[in-house]
């Protein structure tokens, strides 16, 4: 069923109402306000299949799956599903690297009226048979390798899971690895067990695609769970509609109007899995009519070796994936002009980071800002200008950003004024699932409240100051890490860095400081200390510095600031079992 979102947009068009400031900062060819048709989301895949149906939609490892192709494939997985029982509403979990399997059975479960739920392939035992109970998925959906499908069987005794489909790998590489794939990587395949809780995807699609179509009620029904520590920091799923998902798809087609339409390519190393990766990455191209170019995993030299030689117009990823680029010894030997632009998201992206890898590159790298709540995307800086350093850039399309005050929620604060950063837009989840205490505390007056702290400018540019979690009190002053952080980068020996308060006796909190040094560079404590001495105010400057070989990081690669707090808390547990 089409529908169609105006949101916020249709109360800007009211008479006196007059237009959000961030509007005029959109560059012409983009209108803020623009209402949205929204559509079931697998139809930015049937759509394009049906306008470019011979277009590159996917290019996995040198193998290329035409848009005819991989409609066809989600067709007849609809039609597969059907016929094993899948009814609407049920859940289907897709525990998957980045490869064409998720793409078409993304699609193809939403076509079958399903609601999809993503598992990061990483994770252990315990966490997969909890999302699976907590999601109270039917069906799932793996690869034939050690490192996934072991693990789901592991679990299937415990859970509640009716069928497991099991892909096959060397099914979707270009001949001749398919051939020799199942002799050289013996060891890295799994085999499937033979019973009536596996099938075997070729079985699942031996059939001719004519599935029977469902009515789907795109404000209402739930097409995604996407799991998420959130905003209160317990794993759980934020119900996203068919309309939240949608909406975004279009928001970014819209916002990033320099892409090349159709045949843009699109480099995706993020995880699809992730937010960011499945409405920036997958979503994006398909309702552009690009190529992703899909990569199982981030490594520096392969990426590089990628772009030099496959030309893609836009790439996204988190900081320390631009960091590392940055900081590969050989970036000058790669061509990476054909580079349009860069997303960086996920975390903060510190100024210096920026600003040298334009300079390397010769692109821009803006900055967005999205959280899973979110379908994920709601700020992002334009790719004709830059935007702003320091900012996460403007209200997507149809989105508001509202601040409010850090000590009444329920009341804005003049513009230009500090306080907890919020949105309103047609991407804004329904709740989260089964956990109408959860809703409640990060969406209410109709606002989703981020649990960022910042303001937005004369421009209607936001600012992040910190996260209210992360905020540090230290002898009553309120400290941000993100502010020190930044000045850390500037220092031409900090490769990376964390800050986090920790405990202290005299102070409440203390600033520390966890630092990663570029390669055959050096420095001391004393030296960075003496190096922030203009920079920050004495309250601000960390009294403890570490250094590290590396920092923890999730498999998107963003810095994981609660590891590093978990360390330093048994840390000071073990210091008070040995003290007399």
């Amino acid at each position: 069923m089409e529908t169609s979102v105006s949101g916020v947009g249709e109360e800007a068009r009211k008479p006196g109402a007059g237009m959000p400031v961030w509007a005029s900062s959109y560059p012409p060819e983009v209108d803020w306000a623009a209402p949205i048709a929204v559509k079931p989301v697998h139809a930015l895949l049937d759509d394009q299949a049906a306008a470019n149906p011979q277009l590159d939609c996917i290019d996995f490892l040198d193998k290329r799956y035409s848009y005819a192709e991989v409609k066809a494939l989600s067709d007849r997985i609809a039609k597969g599903l059907q016929l094993l029982g899948l009814k609407p509403g049920m859940h289907l979990g897709l525990f998957l690297p980045n490869c064409p399997y998720f793409v078409a059975f993304y699609h193809g479960a939403l076509k079958a009226g399903a609601t999809l739920v993503n598992f990061n392939p990483l994770y252990a035992e315990p966490e997969i048979e909890r999302q699976i109970n907590d999601a109270e998925c039917d069906f799932m959906v793996t690869l034939d390798v050690v490192q996934l499908l072991p693990k789901l069987d592991a679990v299937l005794p415990k859970c509640r899971v009716k069928t497991v489909i099991v892909c096959p790998m060397a099914d979707q590489l270009p001949f001749p690895q398919n051939l020799v794939y199942p002799f050289v990587m013996r060891a890295a395949r799994a085999r499937m067990t033979i019973d009536s809780r596996h099938i075997a995807l070729k079985d699942l699609i031996d059939n001719d695609g004519a599935y029977q179509p469902v009515a789907i009620d795109c404000s209402k029904d739930v097409a995604l769970l996407q799991y998420t520590g959130g905003t209160t920091g317990v794993p759980k799923g934020a119900m996203l509609s068919h309309a939240n998902v949608y909406s975004n798809a279009i928001q970014a087609e819209r916002f990033f109007h320099t892409v090349e339409r159709p045949g843009a390519k699109m480099v995706g190393v993020l995880p699809l899995f992730h937010a960011f990766a499945m409405t920036c990455v997958m979503n994006f191209t398909l309702a552009v009519g690009g190529t992703m170019i899909l990569e199982p995993k981030f490594e520096v030299q392969k990426l590089l070796k990628l772009i030099h030689r496959k030309r893609p117009a836009a790439l996204a990823g988190v900081p320390t994936l631009f960091n590392a680029l940055l900081n590969a010894p050989n970036i000058d030997d790669f061509d990476l002009t054909s580079l349009k632009f860069c997303i960086s998201g996920g975390a903060a992206l510190p100024a210096e980071v920026r600003k040298s890898f334009e300079a390397r590159t010769g692109t821009h790298l803006i900055e967005g800002y999205g959280l899973s709540e979110a379908s994920p995307v709601c700020c992002c800086n334009p790719t004709h200008t830059g935007g702003k350093s320091g900012s996460i850039g403007l209200p997507f399309p149809l989105t508001s950003c509202e601040i409010v005050s850090l000590d009444d929620p329920h009341q804005l604060v003049a513009p230009g004024e500090k306080g907890e950063i919020c949105f309103r837009g047609p991407q804004v989840m329904l709740g989260y699932w089964k956990r109408p205490e959860a809703t409640a505390e990060v969406i209410y007056d109709g606002r989703l409240h981020t649990g960022d702290v910042g303001h937005i400018d004369e421009d209607g540019y936001v600012f992040i100051t910190d996260r209210l979690k992360e905020m540090i009190n230290a002898s009553g002053f309120k400290v941000y890490p993100r502010v020190i952080e930044e000045a850390l980068y500037e220092h031409p020996a900090v490769k990376e860095c964390a800050v986090i308060g920790v405990d202290d006796a005299y102070r409440g909190q203390t600033v520390k400081a966890f630092i990663v040094l570029k390669d055959n560079l050096t420095a001391t404590a004393e030296e960075i200390d003496s190096f922030l001495e203009d920079r920050l105010s004495k309250i601000e400057k960390p009294r403890l510095y570490e250094f590290r070989a590396d920092l923890p990081k999730s498999i998107i690669g963003k810095i994981l600031k609660k590891v590093l707090a978990d360390e330093e808390k048994a840390r000071a547990e073990r210091i008070k079992e040995i003290e007399p």
